[in-house]
């Protein structure tokens, strides 16, 4: 049951991580408002998600992990090229639903295949996964 909760734990974290890390990067870009404010709300709650993920992988005796370098720096210069081509709000809407595409899909394959791990550490990952999915929904007028 600890590695389970730990590995799910674990990828709960390298997703609020690269969620953030997203956010961080496309922000300088960002010039409607309304899109600022949906990305700071989300940056927000991807957050306290994290410092509460990062609490019960500290009662787990683990510190939290860094995203992959090879992951996030693929993800970095996949942003910045696209956002070179074009970086209007639709752009920028797109690339945050597929981020969030990746974390619904990364944090419900770890769900599924740590069946024995903490009821604490699967509600955080539902919980994330749903804040995502209310992500991609509240991006959707961008499109």
């Amino acid at each position: 049951m600890e590695e389970q909760t730990i590995k799910l734990l674990d990828e709960c974290s390298k997703g609020c991580k690269m969620g953030t890390d997203s956010i961080e990067q496309v922000k300088d870009y960002v010039t409607d408002e309304d899109l600022w404010n949906v990305i700071e709300k989300y940056d927000g709650k991807y957050k306290e998600l994290d410092d509460e993920i990062a609490g019960l992988l500290n009662e787990e005796g683990r510190p939290e992990q860094e995203p992959g370098k090879m992951a996030s720096v693929f993800s970095w210069i996949t942003t910045e090229m696209k956002l070179m081509i074009k970086d209007d709000s639709q752009q920028i809407a797109k690339l945050m639903m597929d981020g969030c595409n990746m974390g619904i899909q990364s944090i419900s394959e770890a769900v599924n295949d740590n069946p024995e791990a903490s009821r604490e550490s699967k509600a955080a990952a539902k919980r994330l996964v749903k804040e995502l999915e209310n992500f991609m929904k509240d991006l959707k007028p961008f499109l």
